[in-house]
């Protein structure tokens, strides 16, 4: 959407203009009937609110529903805070959770916290083919559980439910969950990574090999569900908030007990129910929120020796502008200091930075974003930043180390690399579940490597939204195909390096890279 002089709505300015404009219908129509529309839910096209519980007239009875849909995040201190989150069909009272560490032995309820989600299925793309009784409305209601003074390296099992629904006693709706080992105290640990997931055949494979590693956590860089299909940030994408449901329960057999931090990609940009676009979000996952008072999926914290910060790559993108800047330089002050802070640290080696949009890739679908090059990865060298995991392009691909936009050495599958001597080694890890994109030259990748010494070509958009290509070297590894990251840290002895081998598996666990970072 455009303003007469050609200038791009930001996001904000969208949202303003479409609940705007919907208020004047609704205030149209209440005229018409003497005002009864006020009185009605869900004026406008999308709307969230917290609240204890949920009631509406004539609910569903609480023992006709059931939960589902459960996914668990650390807190900014994972040895101590984790946060159980899950669905309901319909409106349910006093919704729980109970904790325990044996499955027989849960503790009393301890109240969850509903965040209801509105949304208008006028205009939205529908799953399936539109019913003869076409639903005006589709409610979703979020439940979440703060747990926080936990003990560390501790495995703990859960149920949640609510009035009328009380799993305890019935193993079958038993999960768990473990909490970090307090820092200085642990062993090695394993995490792994992917961007792009959606919802179907290939993202339930990805989520299943998930669950087989049983990682420590799993980061995901963004783009999750794809219920906002077009992506652009714009009040008129095609969006269908339903398919957010399908995306919880696919990942729930992982998710329920793996926690998942989640950066927050462009597709995650949904201008209805918010001004920064992100009510959704907000109301559907709740991450660490220690970055600055209203900030959403910026945020930082630590696993034993290993510092993670997740940035909103929405804030540098040039390519997909809705909501470039939108944070008026916090994020990138904060950033700052978080680095220069975790690099201060003596009990962490490594720092990886997760976020959606590519720093670097060759991938000409979505192409690197120039935003990134310019403000972040010049703290990267100077903070020297271990790993950069990236989804947004829908394939793998892995650089040499980096430094000031260049390669410093190759690092081809199999090496180590130091990065307070050779710079960050970037990762596009987006082949999680959505369909595949191509690179202009050969895949080229662990037992398939083919020449490689020849330049690649980048594609960039500057601020102003043109595009230009330039030839760039350090394109190490390319693979066309399904696959996810994953890493196993394993800290310093008298005699050895802190290091992280970080690995490519495909659906199947075939790894198609390797490397090591050691400090």
């Amino acid at each position: 959407m455009r303003e007469t002089t050609g200038r791009r709505l930001t996001l904000a300015e969208q949202h303003e203009q479409y609940t705007a404009r919907y208020s004047r219908r609704a205030l149209f129509r209440a005229g018409a009937v003497g005002g009864a529309a006020l009185a009605v839910g869900g004026v406008l096209p999308a709307t969230s609110s917290a609240a204890p519980t949920v009631t509406v007239k004539d609910k569903v009875a609480g023992s006709a529903l059931r939960p589902f849909g459960r996914h668990i995040a650390f807190g900014a201190d994972p040895s101590q805070q984790v946060v159980v989150s899950w669905q309901v069909p319909a409106a349910v009272t006093a919704p729980f959770i109970r904790i325990g560490t044996s499955p027989t032995e849960l503790g009393s309820a301890i109240a969850a916290e509903v965040r209801t989600l509105t949304s208008q299925l006028s205009w939205q793309k529908p799953v399936e083919d539109e019913p003869l009784v076409k639903p005006k409305t589709v409610v979703q209601y979020y439940l979440h559980a703060r747990l926080d003074h936990l003990v560390p390296d501790t495995t703990y099992y859960y149920v949640v439910g609510h009035q009328g629904y009380d799993p305890a006693g019935k193993l079958d709706g038993v999960a768990t969950f473990r909490t970090a080992p307090a820092v200085g105290r642990g062993a090695g640990f394993g995490f792994t990574a992917f961007g792009d997931q959606g919802v179907g055949y290939n993202a339930t494979a990805t989520t299943t090999l998930i669950a087989g590693l049983t990682p420590a956590f799993h980061l995901h860089m963004g783009d999750l569900s794809y219920a906002n299909s077009s992506g652009g940030g714009d009040t008129t994408d095609e969006y269908d908030a339903r398919i957010w449901d399908s995306f919880f329960q696919q990942n729930e057999a992982a998710a329920a007990q793996i926690p998942w931090m989640m950066a927050i990609g462009n597709h995650e940009m949904e201008p209805w129910y918010a001004a920064d676009g992100y009510g959704g979000v907000r109301a559907r996952f709740t991450m660490p929120d220690n970055a600055w008072s209203g900030s959403t999926g910026i945020y930082s914290w630590r696993y034993q020796n290993v510092g993670l910060i997740s940035l909103d790559g929405n804030d540098v993108c040039y390519n997909t502008p809705a909501n470039l800047d939108y944070t008026k330089g916090k994020q990138l002050s904060w950033l700052k200091a978080t680095l220069k802070a975790m690099r201060a640290d003596a009990t962490i080696d490594f720092i990886v930075v997760y976020f959606h949009q590519c720093a670097y890739s060759t991938c000409q679908d979505n192409g690197a974003e120039l935003g990134a090059q310019q403000k972040w990865t010049p703290l990267f060298d100077q903070y020297k930043v271990d790993l950069v995991l990236n989804g947004h392009n829908h394939i793998y691909e892995r650089t040499d180390p980096i430094r000031a936009g260049k390669a410093t050495r190759k690092l081809a599958s199999g090496d180590t690399v130091t990065p307070a001597k050779d710079g960050t080694t970037y990762v596009v890890a987006g082949g999680g579940g959505g369909g595949l994109y191509k690179f202009p030259g050969s895949d080229t990748y662990m037992g398939h490597e083919t020449s490689n010494d020849s330049p690649q070509p980048m594609k960039v958009s500057d601020e102003d939204g043109h595009d230009k290509t330039v030839k760039v070297t350090w394109s190490r590894v390319r693979y066309t195909g399904y696959c996810l990251v994953a890493v196993d840290v394993v800290p310093a002895t008298a005699t050895t390096p802190a290091r992280m081998t970080v690995r490519s598996l495909t659906e199947d666990g075939t790894a198609v890279d390797q490397f090591t970072v050691q400090r």
